[in-house]
């Protein structure tokens, strides 16, 4: 059975080619993955979800393209000059502003590069990244609502670095981009994440 968020998105997607082209992609970049967290849902759930917020803040096409296919790049072999031929330049553009820089290993290095570089680029941009971060907060906090402690053995790095990661990523927010409409509800969400970490106690995370 599918989610509410997945037939919102096939109900856009019949009204726009490039919103069904990018979730055909992204549907076929995630095949056979898991979401970390989420209880064994598919991971296709997680850009969809990004996409579906997006879309009820009133952000075009373009911009829900390329949040559905926000981890492409990161988690299949397409690249984004595969990405600019099949969608253009500006879908292009955003994913590859979103995608993480694999080549350097150290979690916290990689994140805060990846920050800094999207600072370089637009308000769209912006908007994606803030709500893949929401997207990822909300799923971690009713994953420890659900599981416990024991949520940490599907994860490489500690939870509390990720939570320093995402407050980081929400100041950010904040300083560039203050009119994004969720960052209440980012900041609500990591206070609560906090509150729920620290009452569980600190652990490696491996």
């Amino acid at each position: 059975m599918q989610s509410s968020s997945v037939t919102h998105v096939e109900s856009a997607a019949a009204r726009s080619p490039l919103i069904r082209a990018a979730y055909e992609k992204a549907s076929a970049a995630h095949a056979g993955q898991i979401r970390n967290g989420s209880g064994g849902l598919p991971y296709i759930e997680h850009p969809v979800a990004v996409a579906v917020r997006l879309e009820g803040h009133g952000y075009g096409e373009e911009v829900l393209a390329a949040a559905l296919m926000h981890d492409v790049v990161e988690d299949s072999p397409a690249t984004v000059e595969d990405l600019r031929r099949e969608f253009g330049d500006r879908v292009a553009e955003l994913v590859d502003a979103l995608s993480d820089d694999e080549a350097i290993a150290d979690y916290r290095q990689r994140k805060d590069e990846h920050r800094a570089r999207v600072r370089r680029y637009d308000g769209d941009a912006f908007a994606i990244y803030g709500a893949d971060k929401l997207a990822n907060s909300s799923t971690l906090q009713r994953a420890l609502a659900r599981e416990g402690d024991a949520v940490r053995r599907e994860f490489k790095v500690p939870l509390e670095l990720k939570l320093e990661v995402w407050e980081d990523d929400a100041a950010m927010l904040r300083r560039e981009a203050p009119e994004l409409p969720y960052l209440d509800e980012l900041d609500e969400t990591l206070s609560l994440l906090r509150a729920d970490l620290a009452s569980a106690g600190p652990r490696s995370g491996r």
